[in-house]
């Protein structure tokens, strides 16, 4: 099958196919006499495992690790849990410094009066000024 054909069975756009394959995570496709890429079975199963595991957020490097530990039937099951849990606590870790983003706005928003008046809390905030007390905002008007 063509890249187009192999983009539309596998969910990968054929660019990212051709990057991919770039990258080294793709086999080389074969050639057709007139030049095309030609892609087999095998390769839609590949480039199905690639897009799962963008899907959830593995880096090129680490599908890399992913492939190699997935054609090697002879690696232990420890090898490929050891590479997820640095992925796990990853994502746990950028999950918590999102509360902590979401923690700040919500306080930022929380300050800000949000009508006609020309000062906002979140500039100051994001201007590394303490955002004035509530208090103060209404002893403003």
């Amino acid at each position: 099958m063509n890249i187009g054909q192999a983009a539309a069975a596998s969910g990968v756009t054929a660019k990212m196919i051709r990057h991919y394959e770039s990258v080294c995570l793709l086999p080389p496709a074969g050639r057709s006499e007139s030049g095309y890429r030609q892609f087999d079975e095998r390769d839609l199963h590949t480039l199905r495992f690639i897009r799962r595991s963008r899907d959830l957020g593995f880096s090129i490097d680490e599908i890399r690790g992913l492939l190699e530990l997935w054609r090697d039937r002879q690696r232990p099951s420890r090898q490929v849990k050891a590479l997820v849990q640095v992925h796990l606590d990853d994502i746990d870790r950028k999950i918590e410094e999102l509360r902590g983003m979401k923690q700040a706005l919500s306080h930022l928003v929380q300050c800000c009066h949000g009508d006609d008046r020309p000062d906002c809390p979140i500039l100051d905030g994001l201007a590394g000024e303490p955002p004035a007390v509530a208090g103060k905002l209404e002893s403003d008007r």
